[in-house]
């Protein structure tokens, strides 16, 4: 089991900054049309838990399909660092690209298949 500590990450030019307390053990790999053409991996953690540093002028809202999801990303560079959305008990929730964090060792982080396609 993973520790919970203190994940910084951000934009890939820098103008959006974030941190999140989490325990980041597997990560999710959906393939629905956006996750797939992003290349993203997934770990979720409660809103609570996640603080926007800077950039929050320069996050652009996408939603498609049921537009549960906001696929935040950055105007400047385009990249999809987070989103927000919320679990099925309806609890704000926080979907990080674990790509996106500082220093993030891919390989330490099991992924599971997450058929997002269907839904």
């Amino acid at each position: 089991m993973a520790e919970r500590i203190t994940h910084h990450g951000g934009c890939h030019c820098g103008a959006v900054r974030w941190e999140v307390d989490a325990a980041i053990d597997e990560v999710i790999s959906c393939n629905c049309s956006i996750c797939t053409m992003r290349g993203s991996l997934l770990a979720f953690a409660p809103a609570a838990d996640f603080r926007l540093l800077s950039g929050a002028e320069k996050l652009k809202d996408y939603r498609f399909a049921r537009k549960r999801i906001a696929h935040l990303f950055c105007t400047d560079c385009g990249q999809e660092s987070f989103g927000r959305g919320a679990k099925p008990d309806g609890s704000e929730m926080v979907a990080i690209n674990i790509r996106c964090i500082d220093d993030v060792d891919l390989d330490a982080h099991p992924v599971r298949r997450f058929d997002g396609r269907s839904l």
